[in-house]
């Protein structure tokens, strides 16, 4: 086993787009759902999505910042078992429009008609406070 830095971890997704992101709900009961980082994967252990503001994913994120998400890439080359990723971290909610700029690609445009200027959008970022790995032979952990 050999201890991966983030850059190496960063190289490894950079194909995943859809992660899963988990909450806690109100009763604390866990919530998850889909979220695609939209080609944004040159990953630093940050990582933004859109959203609507109105959405239940806002206000669990508002009341209680710790977040999951969950990465699996494809099936590894010659047998290997695929990469898979799970991140700790803190969620925050931006309403920004120059954020939200920096980050935004035209395929965006299916779920938000308006840009960033669609009512009631706001982005979330996710900081990783830790990052666990695995790939079938390889494993392990790092704090962000």
């Amino acid at each position: 086993m050999t201890a991966m830095t983030l850059t190496d971890l960063a190289e490894k997704m950079r194909d995943i787009d859809f992660t899963t992101l988990s909450t806690r709900t109100d009763d604390g009961a866990l919530a998850a759902r889909p979220m695609s980082n939209n080609g944004d994967v040159d990953y630093d252990g940050d990582s933004f999505f859109f959203a609507y503001g109105s959405t239940r994913t806002i206000s669990d994120i508002e009341r209680d910042p710790s977040v999951g998400l969950a990465f699996q890439g494809r099936k590894g080359l010659l047998g290997k078992p695929p990469l898979f990723v799970a991140v700790e971290g803190r969620a925050d909610v931006v309403r920004d429009k120059q954020t939200f700029k920096a980050h935004w690609t035209s395929g965006l445009d299916h779920w938000f008609k308006d840009g960033i200027d669609t009512p009631d959008l706001v982005m979330i970022h996710v900081h990783a406070t830790r990052i666990h790995y695995w790939d079938g032979s390889d494993e392990g952990e790092i704090r962000v």
